[in-house]
């Protein structure tokens, strides 16, 4: 396996993606060329809706680390990050995105014409500590941009009061004020409530296509996982919605006809953490011993329903909703989704990366190894790596964790027959 490998993909529908892809840099390029406002902001949040909804440009910076990552530009924006003091045990979106906005940001060549700069900056005040940096730091490379701090409680879903909403609610009437103010550009509410119906209905297909993954055999795997970005960046267009519409389609084809990812699928497997996304291709390496991915924790975080009938609440408890879903839940709510996914999708194995990148999502993977094994008898592995920086991961390593790994499976499944 090449150190820096594309996935093999059998969907047809992940193999249209790039034109997906490539249509919303595009729309991003021509937004401020025309003249129409773009914001920079962090992902899993209410704004996007509202920035459809007011023929604003939404951009993800965070986003847009993965897409260096495939292209193989990381390392050059590590190295200008590093060499403005920025340490390699931070986090790697942080060190990617504050490289790229102060090197290659620069550079015509880029992936898809690359970023525009921002008009708008959107200051998350909560989430993961390094969103929060990130955008720190982008304040002081753009400084001509208008800044948006947004504020947000801290709290777990399972904590969240009446009180919480109503004040994220006047936080959403107060960024819609904010980008009145700046942008001159009003908010039609009903184009507003057109985008959370839109974005419910991206969320309802989401749930449906990962529901076609409890099928045996499973008819796609995690080596297609990128047909979440319209989960990312498109979340309330039309453009999302038919396009999932169409995976939705395919999936359920190959569900119902039990056309699976591999001709014998022996092992299903769950993977922990956000992949490596320079070396997506490691998820057709479990294949050759007749392994596929089924599930993934990173998937489950892009979708969450929205209660159509008030856009504005429903935006504000999105984004209440969100980070805690990911980097600010438990260990034990951790342990719960992960046991609860483990026995909705059949699994045999899981492989749980241990992300040097990201902290707080790999806290109580020990805890949650030990659980798996006494209280469904699966077995586990850990795997080194980093999900941004190739200089934290070993393919020879993981190769030889992952053989290891594979047989045990296999003489466990063989001794219980």
């Amino acid at each position: 396996m090449e150190k820096t490998k594309k996935s093999t993909k059998r969907l047809k529908t992940a193999k249209e993606l790039q034109k997906v892809v490539t249509d919303y840099y595009l729309q991003c390029i021509s937004a401020k060329a025309e003249g129409k406002p773009v914001g920079w902001m962090p992902p899993m949040n209410g704004a996007i809706e509202i920035f459809y909804a007011m023929d604003l440009q939404p951009v993800f910076p965070e986003n847009w680390s993965p897409i260096c990552a495939a292209f193989g530009l990381t390392p050059q924006n590590f190295e200008v990050s590093e060499n403005m003091g920025y340490s390699r045990d931070l986090c790697g979106y942080l060190r990617n995105i504050i490289g790229y906005v102060n090197g290659l940001m620069n550079d015509k060549n880029s992936p898809f014409g690359g970023l525009p700069e921002p008009d708008i900056l959107l200051t998350p005040g909560g989430g993961c500590v390094p969103v929060m940096k990130i955008f720190h730091a982008l304040e002081k490379r753009f400084p001509d941009a208008a800044v948006f701090s947004a504020d947000l409680p801290q709290v777990a879903v399972e904590d969240i009061e009446e009180h919480h909403v109503a004040y994220a609610v006047s936080e959403m009437h107060r960024l819609i004020d904010f980008l009145t103010q700046t942008t001159g550009h009003q908010m039609d509410y009903e184009r507003l409530k057109e985008a959370v119906v839109l974005s419910d209905r991206a969320c309802e297909l989401w749930d449906e296509i990962m529901s076609f993954r409890c099928h045996i055999p499973v008819p796609f795997s995690a080596a297609e996982m990128g047909i979440m970005f319209v989960m990312v960046t498109l979340q309330g267009t039309q453009t999302a919605v038919d396009f999932l519409t169409r995976v939705r389609d395919e999936v359920k084809e190959k569900a119902e006809s039990k056309t699976g990812v591999i001709e014998n699928e022996q092992i299903r497997l769950f993977w922990d953490n956000i992949p490596l996304w320079y070396n997506m291709g490691l998820f057709n390496y479990f294949e050759k011993a007749g392994g596929v991915v089924v599930a993934e924790t990173y998937s489950a975080a892009w979708s969450l329903r929205l209660d159509v009938s008030d856009p504005v609440r429903a935006l504000a408890m999105k984004s209440l909703m969100s980070y805690p879903l990911v980097s600010c839940v438990s260990i034990d709510k951790r342990k719960e989704m992960v046991l609860k996914a483990c026995r909705q999708y059949h699994i045999d194995g899981v492989v749980f990366h241990r992300n040097k990148s990201c902290v707080p999502i790999t806290l109580g993977q020990m805890e949650i190894k030990r659980e798996l094994e006494t209280q469904l008898g699966i077995p586990s592995v850990i795997i080194d790596a980093d999900h941004m920086d190739e200089r934290n991961f070993s393919v020879a390593q993981f190769q030889t964790r992952v053989d290891a790994f594979m047989e045990m499976i296999k003489d466990r499944k063989n001794d219980l027959q």
